[in-house]
């Protein structure tokens, strides 16, 4: 196969990742009328997102980097990225756990 098929596939998959990711952000609550405040006590949430947001964009950039010097895609290939890509979309989940998990932190 060649390795533009795998590339394809895989760059929708990130896509899918990086997208899920703004799911598990929240609005705040503003009935106080203080959105800033807020926003100031998400902070962890969005400090999830932010990391794995580069997280998931960094394997991107390193999984294009490995791919370029791909002449052939095997079947053993195919089924090491699937493990990758398994794990790139568990990012979603482990980062909405985390936003979950955290604490009302006040801001700083």
């Amino acid at each position: 196969m060649k390795p533009s098929r795998l590339e394809a596939f895989s760059d929708g998959v990130f896509a899918v990742a990086i997208t899920l990711l703004v799911f598990n952000l929240k609005v705040p609550d503003i009935a106080t009328g203080h959105l800033s405040r807020e926003l100031g006590h998400q902070w962890p949430s969005y400090l999830a997102y932010v990391i794995s947001f580069f997280s998931i964009g960094i394997c991107w950039v390193n999984h294009h980097s490995i791919l370029d010097r791909v002449a052939m895609a095997d079947r053993e290939l195919l089924f090491i990225n699937l493990g990758l890509l398994l794990g790139i979309v568990s990012i979603p989940f482990t980062t909405s756990w985390v936003m979950l998990t955290s604490p009302r932190i006040p801001p700083v």
